[in-house]
């Protein structure tokens, strides 16, 4: 097998018809060696079924029937597991991403390069969600200790023993093009204006977006517990420069500040940084307890096709 595609789907019906014939005909113009991966994330609309139509139709055409909705990083890692392409690819089920550029992906890779992933010059998403991908990225890259790169998402090629390095890494809390850069490899970006939907409601909310933030930060960086030792630094600095200039001012004009509402800010601001301090440190002891667990990443209800290696 040369390519391997990996696509997660969740409620698609109404685009499963030329997601199918426009990926099927991207891959036929570059080899006849490939398969694409359906994860089917726990549809409740029609989707399971066109795909399985479709299955019938095109056997390389191959369909993960997951037991529930586990989410869209968790899909992904479903797909890369039954891969067993000499390249994977990820790529989205709403036709955002345009699967013809595999071929220009598949000619870099051909060039020494281990990873190509996709960096978006222009959306074609409201104003809003816009600026929250903004926010992000450039948030994610500021404060991670890995180089994730600006405006670059799922959407990509990789070599399969990029693919092994990664799947070996079985964390809860997925942040997929956080470790597909940490495992480092010679990795390009190339350009692309991202189109619109095909069809059919963005599945990737506002909330959503910024759990998959959330997990970027507490998966790759320590920045959580270094803001609040700085912040008590800040504190402390601040609450010797105040006694100071009390100190001062009762022994030169015998004046000492009082108030009651200076009193309460300064209690709730501490008990304030106390709760926060509280709930990041829950937060990665919450992850541990997580990893402990050794919860399976997905579950399988049923596979259809033909899979030479996988792993559950």
């Amino acid at each position: 097998m040369l390519l391997s595609i990996v696509i997660p789907v969740y409620d698609e019906e109404l685009i499963i018809d030329e997601l199918f014939n426009r990926t099927t005909a991207a891959l036929n113009q570059i080899t006849n060696s490939w398969e694409v991966i359906c994860v089917n994330d726990g549809s409740k609309d029609a989707t399971l079924g066109k795909l399985l139509h479709y299955n019938q139709q095109e056997p390389r055409w191959k369909v993960i029937d997951l037991s529930k909705n586990f989410g869209h990083q968790k899909a992904i890692w479903a797909g890369l597991n039954f891969s067993s392409g000499d390249y994977v690819g990820i790529m989205d089920g709403d036709l955002q991403d345009p699967p013809e550029a595999f071929e220009k992906f598949l000619a870099e890779l051909k060039n020494d390069i281990d990873v190509v992933h996709a960096v978006r010059t222009k959306r074609k998403e409201n104003y809003l969600k816009r600026s929250a991908y903004w926010v992000f990225y450039r948030f994610i890259k500021n404060i991670l200790g890995i180089d994730v790169p600006i405006d670059s998402g799922d959407f990509c090629l990789m070599r399969k023993i990029v693919v092994q390095h990664i799947i070996s890494m079985p964390e809860q809390s997925l942040f997929i093009r956080g470790i597909r850069n940490w495992v480092g490899f010679r990795q390009k970006g190339i350009e692309y204006e991202r189109n619109e939907r095909f069809a059919g409601k963005p599945k990737y909310s506002i909330k959503k977006l910024m759990k998959l933030a959330y997990n970027g930060i507490f998966s790759f960086s320590d920045f959580p517990i270094q803001f609040l030792g700085r912040l008590g630094l800040y504190i402390i600095i601040a609450n010797i420069l105040y006694t100071v200039w009390i100190v001062t001012k009762k022994l030169i004009w015998g004046d000492v500040p009082q108030g009651f509402t200076t009193t309460v800010l300064v209690i709730m601001f501490f008990g304030g940084v106390q709760l926060i301090t509280i709930r990041i440190l829950g937060e990665y002891v919450h992850r541990i307890y997580d990893e402990t667990r050794k919860r399976p990443l997905f579950i399988v209800r049923n596979k259809y096709g033909s899979f030479e290696n996988h792993a559950e």
